[in-house]
């Protein structure tokens, strides 16, 4: 029978899929919160909120007190400066395992990293995400229960990151990086969300595992364009980009957030890790079958996250066509 889940990043895009989806296993859940806890996405889930971050020791030790499993959900996926990122996902992975730690064997400590991990080179977030792995392991060694995953690109409704993507698709314009063979693996923010709470309990400890959707291998860029065209159902001019123009791109709009003194998103490590050709995944990476299988496809997972932008107008609405029919 499931106990107590204390969860930090319960807040985040992919955090508030964890919670409703401990909430659905049966877990009674305590949050880990900076300021007040009341997205709309939280509405009328019931749960517990410790006020503090990553760096607050009292909050953390308040946080996992008596709780049967912790999940780990916070991080920063941009940061102005490599020390920024290491602060938060590996400085404060190594606060929460020390919480974890001092509270005695027995307690489940599931850790959502990023498929990035596995090419720490690319960039500052990559290399931070590798590292708050090894702290976590480093910390709480073989004696404690521990599992790593490493999500895939994660979209669905209520993403902000990747809204961008489909607004420039509903403008009939597609930008892909030029890259030769490349693939990228996806997963629906609800699946994913549905992986980790099936780990939560199960089979795994001590393991790292990836999440993706059904096909594991990934997609191409014309793949991924393919469906978001089909998504929104319109048809697109796709530019390939080369290698040289991303990366100046990159450095213009680093250069241009440094002025504005905002966090840029298009960085020269993102750009690294967009013209990386390999983000598939393999079978024996992912839990076990028999734990758990992603049910939402790439195809259906566009296709829900369109609808709901548009019925928030984050999208504008489809616009008819000849191919309708008389009005």
């Amino acid at each position: 029978m499931p106990g107590l889940a204390a969860v930090t990043g319960g807040t985040g895009f992919l955090g508030r899929y964890v919670l409703s989806a401990l909430a659905d296993a049966g877990w009674r859940v305590r949050i880990l919160a900076r300021g007040r806890a009341d997205h709309p996405q939280l509405a009328g889930l019931r749960f517990e909120a410790v006020c503090g971050d990553l760096s607050d020791r009292r909050a953390l030790r308040e946080l996992v007190d008596g709780a049967d499993v912790v999940v780990h959900a916070a991080g920063l996926i941009k940061a102005r400066t490599a020390a920024a990122f290491r602060e938060v996902n590996v400085e404060g992975t190594g606060n929460l395992a020390s919480a974890v730690k001092a509270h005695g064997a027995g307690m489940r400590l599931l850790m959502v990293s990023s498929i990035a991990a596995r090419e720490p080179q690319l960039s500052a977030y990559a290399q931070s995400k590798r590292a708050g792995e090894e702290m976590l392991q480093e910390r709480l060694g073989s004696r404690h229960d521990w599992v790593v995953v490493r999500p895939c690109a994660i979209y669905g409704p209520w993403d902000v990151e990747t809204l961008g993507v489909f607004r420039a698709v509903s403008r009939r314009i597609a930008l892909r990086p030029r890259v030769a063979h490349a693939r990228l693996a996806l997963i629906h923010a609800a699946d994913a969300a549905r992986a980790i709470a099936c780990l939560c309990d199960r089979a795994g400890a001590g393991s790292v595992l990836e999440l993706t959707d059904q096909r594991t291998a990934g997609y191409s860029w014309d793949e991924i364009i393919s469906a978001a065209e089909a998504a929104l159902q319109v048809r697109t001019l796709t530019l390939s980009v080369p290698p040289v123009a991303l990366r100046t791109a990159a450095a213009l709009n680093r250069a241009s957030a440094w002025a504005l003194r905002r966090t840029p998103m298009l960085t020269g490590g993102k750009a690294r890790e967009l013209l990386h050709a390999d983000w598939g995944s393999r079978a024996e990476r992912q839990p076990p079958a028999g734990l758990w299988r992603p049910s939402i496809g790439l195809q259906e997972g566009f296709r829900e996250t369109v609808d709901w932008y548009r019925a928030r107008h984050w999208l504008p609405a489809r616009r008819p066509t000849w191919l309708d029919g008389p009005l």
